[in-house]
């Protein structure tokens, strides 16, 4: 039946839900017009492909539908459609949602803890959102934090099968891509151990696939900040992503 849906094309949006959509959503609102209509077809498809699951006592309507999918198409500009492969569903809850974690640590003794998440992005599952914390984000557009595209930049990661930082790219460019994002998570990694202010996030300091999530996010909230801060890094996601909405 999934498939039969998606041989049908998809039902085109409201004009005036996109135009609200454009409205309420500054990092679309600052998109020129070609890609403002590339991103349209996106979301249409995206709506048409998958499935938008509120959790709770969350309701959402057409609009909100079509913002959460215009969101996660933000970081898909220049990839296309391709880039969500391999998921169906876009689960959300309506404040941070908690989940349980265990590790077992090289000495056998097992680790067990409560974790508070904006979002998460499961590998060949869902994609989970907070609307409380997209609804926070949207409210201040430029201070380096949009949680939907960070769950999008690592269902863009995983797709060559490994979480390390590393969208798939050609052979040349992945290599200066791997050269550039190691050197700027370790100078951030030692300014965080040496406890100095960060400019970036210090939470990507957690591992090279939350380095590329956080300097996704201020690629799209605070372009000019991650152009100071990390220009290398910068330059590699204008190519990627295309230019960012800038303030």
């Amino acid at each position: 039946m999934r498939l039969l849906r998606r041989l049908r094309p998809p039902a085109p949006l409201d004009d005036a839900i996109w135009q609200q959509v454009c409205r309420d959503t500054p990092w679309i609102a600052r998109l020129d017009d070609v890609r403002r209509w590339r991103l349209r077809a996106l979301t249409e498809r995206f709506l048409h492909e998958k499935t938008i699951t509120p959790v709770g006592d969350l309701s959402l309507d057409a609009l909100q539908c079509a913002q959460l999918a215009a969101l996660c198409c933000l970081p898909l500009l220049e990839y296309g459609s391709r880039g969500w492969r391999g998921w169906s569903q876009l689960i959300v809850y309506p404040d941070a949602f908690r989940v349980h974690r265990s590790h077992t640590d090289a000495a056998g003794v097992q680790h067990e803890w409560e974790d508070e998440l904006a979002g998460e992005s499961w590998d060949a599952g869902p994609l989970i959102l907070s609307w409380a914390d997209v609804q926070a984000d949207l409210a201040e557009p430029d201070t380096g934090f949009c949680v939907a595209v960070h769950e999008m930049a690592h269902k863009l990661d995983a797709l060559d099968g490994e979480m390390d930082g590393t969208p798939p790219l050609p052979g040349e460019w992945r290599r200066r891509w791997a050269q550039d994002f190691q050197r700027a998570y370790d100078t951030l990694c030692q300014e965080v151990d040496l406890g100095r202010e960060t400019r970036i996030d210090p939470y990507a300091t957690e591992g090279p696939d939350e380095f590329f999530a956080v300097a996704t996010e201020y690629h799209f909230s605070a372009p000019r900040l991650l152009r100071q801060a990390m220009p290398d890094v910068a330059a590699h996601l204008r190519r990627f992503y295309g230019p960012p909405p800038e303030w």
